[in-house]
């Protein structure tokens, strides 16, 4: 019988293949009393230098074989093993109970497994894959078992399922067998999917259950959809594999716009930009032909760390995206927590309305200490690139003008201290509605707009887009959305400034055929989306793109614009 199930769209492709179903057998590390505490403690540490040996093997692999950005995966690896609080914890437990080390590794990190889970930090929950990937290798080194690569032993073209992968056992994967991923956990920004995207290996995951998939099932694996199917009838099998023909086609298509420059047919130009979250991620926007980062979240720098950042760390690391986008521009949103992102040392009190409380600019205004600390970083970094500064979630003015008088105060700093700043650009996040409204009077005190279309959508239809409950009035392609963009265009255009978008409609091919007839100066998205948008573009004049877009706006539901953009780009 056909079984059809959705889930999370993690790496793009159509794969087809049978199940090899991986089934994690739990291991229970008994506590057993030792004759000698220093004895357990040397094998402990023995031990982290045997996994962390093993981890340069992989990273130095990874790095020759796939790429020096996915290799910096395990530098994180590396890090965490060699964590000095953790091993302190450790050995504060192996005295205390006079155990075994392996027993003792294994309860603080099931602890920090535990807190991450319970927290409300999305960045370090998609990090729990990586948790476990170093806390087996451990307890393997300490037990002296040798971790067998099953892998290895693949010789067919097979789907894999699992509740989870760990991003070791992903690189492992030979994707001349490994045709396909399916897991119950995860997401598209884990590590594992991160892999799967580079290998080009189409996976799914968040799959609610994996009982009804059996080693040796026929599976389809849509990761660009988010779709899996098991035991496909003729008729689907025979729809796919034309999909899958098409998919392989196109990609062969928009490969030959990789390094060229984003026009429309009339050479009207539009810039895609790439949003990323660290600096590993410039290389992949790079090679995938971005035209600069419009959208730098610096949360992630905060979000991976166990305590507030410095003024130097954050430094460097604008230092480093900064000079490997050369003269490309770079925008770096402050920092942008509260609501769904949350800091284990920065607490932040519940509250009934999270998405509408104490979070984005107003957090760093309440907390000028913090505040000042990145944005002295980000002047530091200022003359190594092309710094375009950018505010988060700005309601009035007078927040505004808060956060500029402050930019102002730490660059005197900075001058009376003769550390140089170049000149840079400021702009703000255009997501609350209230901001929109205002766009011609805000455009007078900036250099640039951002739209957050995620937020922007949610704030005008008073719809918590998390809540499954009112998930359906989470509505891009509505001609409310498209007629307020259509107005903050316009309000920008009128005071010279350029305007972005930097939400998930930016990356959405649809969408951006959408927005480019509307005005708008420059597209950012994941990477991986930058081609596909590129070759649709440059498929139209912009006085096509034009009249489809004001099309739209004289329609009256989301499902009417949808289906008109599938007419229009039918064929393409």
């Amino acid at each position: 019988m056909q079984i059809r199930n959705k889930g999370i769209a993690a790496s793009n492709g159509v794969a087809i293949a049978k199940v090899y179903k991986l089934i994690e057998i739990p291991t229970n590390i008994f506590r057993t009393k030792v004759a000698s505490v220093e004895d357990e403690l040397k094998k402990l540490y023995d031990a982290i230098d045997l996994a962390s040996k093993e981890v340069m093997n992989i990273r130095d692999l990874t790095s020759k074989n796939i790429g020096k950005e996915e290799a910096s995966i395990f530098d994180a690896h590396l890090f965490m093993l060699k964590d000095a609080v953790i091993l302190k914890q450790v050995e504060e437990l192996i005295h205390k109970l006079e155990c075994n080390a392996a027993y003792a590794y294994q309860q603080v990190m099931n602890e920090v497994r535990d807190d991450i889970t319970h927290s409300n930090n999305d960045y370090m929950i998609e990090r729990l894959a990586d948790i476990k990937d170093i806390t087996k290798r451990v307890v393997n080194k300490l037990n002296q078992q040798k971790t067998i690569d099953s892998f290895k032993n693949i010789k067919e073209p097979v789907i894999i399922v699992a509740e989870d992968l760990t991003p070791s056992e992903t690189v492992s994967f030979d994707n001349q067998w490994v045709k396909g991923i399916i897991t119950t956990k995860g997401s598209k920004t884990s590590h594992s999917a991160i892999l799967a995207r580079t290998l080009n290996i189409p996976a799914v995951v968040g799959i609610p259950s994996l009982n009804y998939l059996h080693d040796g099932d026929l599976v389809i694996v849509d990761g660009t959809k988010g779709i899996i199917i098991v035991n496909p009838t003729e008729t689907v099998r025979e729809e796919y594999l034309a999909i899958q023909n098409d998919y392989y086609k196109r990609t062969e298509l928009w490969n030959l716009y990789k390094n060229k420059p984003t026009y429309t047919k009339d050479l009207h130009k539009i810039d895609l930009g790439a949003n990323i979250g660290a600096p590993n991620d410039v290389s992949n926007a790079l090679l995938e032909g971005a035209e600069g980062v419009g959208l730098y979240r610096t949360e992630f720098l905060y979000m991976q760390s166990l305590s507030m950042p410095k003024e130097e760390e954050q430094y460097l690391v604008y230092k480093d995206v900064l000079s490997k986008m050369k003269d490309q521009k770079v925008v770096i949103r402050t920092l942008d927590v509260g609501g769904d992102k949350n800091l284990l040392y920065l607490p932040v009190k519940d509250e009934l309305n999270p998405f509408l409380g104490y979070r984005a600019l107003r957090l760093s205004l309440a907390q000028k200490d913090v505040f000042k600390v990145q944005l002295r970083a980000l002047l530091k970094a200022s003359p190594y690139g092309n710094l375009h500064i950018m505010f988060p979630m700005v309601s009035t003015l007078d927040e505004l003008r808060e956060a500029k008088a402050l930019l102002k105060e730490c660059e005197e700093e900075l001058r009376v201290e003769n550390i140089k700043v170049a000149s840079y650009k400021i702009g703000i996040m255009i997501e609350v509605p209230a901001a929109a409204l205002f766009a011609k009077t805000f455009a007078k005190e900036v250099d640039f707009f951002s739209i957050g279309t995620n937020d922007l959508i949610q704030y005008l239809f008073a719809a918590d887009r998390m809540n499954q409950n009112v998930s359906y009035l989470y509505q891009p392609y509505h001609p409310v959305v498209l007629n307020t963009i259509k107005n903050i265009i316009e309000a920008a255009h009128s005071e010279n400034i350029w305007v972005g978008v930097c939400g998930e409609m930016g990356g959405d091919p649809k969408s951006a055929l959408l927005l480019a007839g509307l005005g708008i100066d420059e597209l950012s998205m994941n990477a991986h989306s930058i081609l596909e948008i590129r070759y649709l573009l440059n498929q139209f004049t912009i006085d096509e793109l034009k009249t489809f877009s004001n099309k739209t706006l004289e329609l009256e539901t989301n499902d009417e614009v949808y289906h008109y953009i599938k007419q229009f780009i039918k064929g393409i």
